[in-house]
């Protein structure tokens, strides 16, 4: 496993341990070059999604491209990046369960985005510009206010 600070490829295994949804293990690890401590998590290899993207091009699915866009999203927010990884994986394991392995990426936006407006609805908001191609200020504003009607007070 290559370190996150020095680039080497030497590390010791500290402690594993079985993830919350029992879907991966997470690894503590230490570089044996720099000494600097970093957490992996080894997951099951699943079956090949393909996605359909808006122009019908088709490319194998990317749970670290969902997983940069709500790092992106949601910088500088209260949102841990526990909370990213969970989301993460409650999207991939939904698409995983299904009978079809090919899903169109409108589909996958719609489980992210519902999920992080109940994290997060700025973040939610700033995802919301992206995937929905805000074109000017009257997007953001149709969209806060349908976000203040469905919020209970």
């Amino acid at each position: 496993m290559k370190c996150p600070y020095c680039g080497h490829t030497d590390s010791s295994v500290l402690e594993s341990r079985l993830s919350e949804d029992e879907q991966s293990i997470r690894r503590r690890r230490e570089c044996n070059t720099c000494s600097k401590r970093f957490t992996t998590y080894e997951r099951v290899e699943g079956i090949d999604l393909v996605v359909i993207k808006k122009d019908g091009s088709r490319e194998e699915f990317s749970r670290e491209k969902i997983k940069k866009g709500l790092m992106k999203a949601t910088w500088k927010r209260p949102v841990s990046i526990e909370q990213i990884d969970k989301l993460v994986e409650d999207v991939e394991r939904l698409l995983r369960r299904r009978k079809n392995k090919e899903v169109k990426s409108w589909e996958i936006g719609r489980l992210v985005i519902g999920r992080l407006r109940r994290l997060d609805p700025v973040g939610y908001l700033l995802f919301a510009s992206v995937y929905r191609d805000f074109q000017d200020l009257g997007d953001f504003k149709r969209e806060i206010k349908r976000l203040t009607q469905s919020k209970p007070s």
